[in-house]
């Protein structure tokens, strides 16, 4: 199916040549190993992909023993592939590259002799025992694939137009009107329920049976659980108990993550190795709170006050329904019909973190509790910053809501107390654009082009 990443693989070769290798890194089944071998094979001779889950030892020992003699190394791979290798024609992808530390090791020689190009994929690329004895290479470019994205869902369902219109639209501040509104916000529903892993997207295309794409999701959810078991090795029974944990924590009306529904005498500092697991994994967003809506809201954040949201609103739902290990294809069709009464509002904001992501937004949120001051009392569920940075008005605030009723009285309070800080100020709804009282309200399914 059609990746806008593959953009940027193009990119990279024509800008490259030959000068770095890339590195694809993004949770499993995100559908990196098919897009590197669908760009090795549309713009190369010939590549060799080394799955380093399948290959033997002696493949994994190549790169420990013979670093130092390359011509022996290309000669081996090329015998035992049965591939012909060509100067600067050929591409070797390294599959699953975590699980040979040293073949990502030996990308510095590999690039420095200029002979072939190479593409690296992997996830939990940063963890130790992944990195162990090994000199990361800066002639590595490392960029970061996630779930499908709303207009690359589009595109697999067969609309190759609608978000053209959707981003005219967003770009002069019009209104969708109700027709095209309406079959945009179909589709987003759909794209709420399947979510962006590929293989759920693929089925759902061909079949359109939301019983049968939620098998698929389960499976999906199962190789996590299985990874966490098997690679999170000291911290697998908190990442687990983390993982498990996502969808209950989302339910509350306070979504920051509250530790002590693990264990009543939890730190953070004795979890910050399970969570930075699962963020390495690719399998959660973190937003973190600001104290300071300012430019650098990196530099005034309190990392011990977090929200952790799952990379995969279909898998969210999957995991939320879980009564009977099946969500049925009843349950998916009222959830489509908004005939299911639920807390929709931990859905609708677990994707537009999910979208802010995706957009290569960081996640940062506002809140601030002040028992003695009500006007002191605010939280604003997302910030991000202006690409170009000026003296003032640099941060936008954005608010989501699920409902159709809604109040905003913390964005009030917030754009009064920091008119001098923001750029402008964003309602993300269900419903058309609009623009009233200095608020630019967007449909859903423009979060993507903020």
């Amino acid at each position: 199916m059609k990746r806008k990443i593959y953009n940027e693989l193009i990119k990279w070769k024509e800008n490259s040549n030959g000068k770095t290798a890339i590195l694809i890194d993004g949770a499993r089944r995100v559908g990196k190993s098919y897009i590197a071998e669908l760009f090795a094979k549309e713009n190369y001779k010939s590549h060799i992909l080394i799955d380093f889950s399948k290959v033997p030892q002696e493949i994994k020992d190549l790169f420990d023993n013979y670093v130092d003699n390359l011509d022996y190394l290309f000669t081996y791979l090329s015998g035992y592939f049965g591939i012909k290798l060509y100067e600067r024609d050929t591409i070797f992808i390294f599959d699953e590259v975590q699980l040979c530390p040293k073949a990502r090791g030996a990308i510095k020689h590999l690039v420095a002799d200029g002979r072939y190009d190479y593409i690296e994929t992997g996830s939990l690329i940063s963890i130790k025992k992944n990195v162990k004895d090994i000199l990361i290479p800066s002639e590595e470019h490392q960029i970061k694939m996630f779930p499908m994205d709303f207009e690359e869902f589009m595109w697999a369902m067969g609309n190759e137009t609608l978000m053209l219109f959707i981003k005219k639209c967003y770009e002069n501040k019009e209104p969708m009107q109700q027709a095209m509104h309406r079959k945009a916000m179909d589709y987003f529903k759909e794209y709420l329920i399947v979510g962006g892993m590929p293989q759920a997207v693929k089925l759902y295309s061909e079949t359109r049976d939301f019983e049968k794409v939620d098998e698929e999701k389960r499976d999906i959810l199962k190789l996590y659980r299985d990874d966490i078991r098997k690679f999170a090795d000291e911290v697998s029974l908190k990442v687990e108990q983390i993982f498990d944990e996502i969808p209950v924590q989302l339910q509350r009306h306070e979504k920051k993550f509250n530790l002590s529904s693990l264990d009543v005498n939890a730190r953070y500092r004795e979890y910050y190795g399970s969570f930075y697991w699962l963020q390495d994994a690719g399998l959660v967003n973190l937003a973190y709170n600001t104290t300071e809506p300012n430019i650098g809201l990196r530099l005034n954040m309190d990392s011990n006050s977090f929200k952790c949201y799952m990379f995969d609103t279909g898998l969210l739902l999957s995991m939320a329904f879980d009564e009977r290990g099946l969500v049925s294809e009843e349950i998916y069709k009222k959830i489509l019909f908004d005939k299911l009464s639920f807390n929709e509002g931990m859905i609708i904001e677990n994707v537009v973190a999910q979208m802010l992501v995706s957009a290569k937004k960081k996640l940062y949120f506002f809140s601030r509790n002040d028992r003695h001051d009500s006007s002191e009392k605010m939280e604003i569920d997302f910030l991000i910053a202006k690409s170009n940075i000026t003296s003032k008005h640099n941060i936008t605030p954005i608010e989501v809501k699920s409902g159709k009723n809604y109040t905003y009285s913390s964005l009030n309070k917030f754009k009064n107390k920091y008119k001098d800080y923001l750029n402008k100020s964003i309602i993300i709804h269900q419903e058309d654009l609009k623009e009233e009282n200095g608020i630019l309200y967007l449909p859903i399914y423009m979060t993507e082009l903020l």
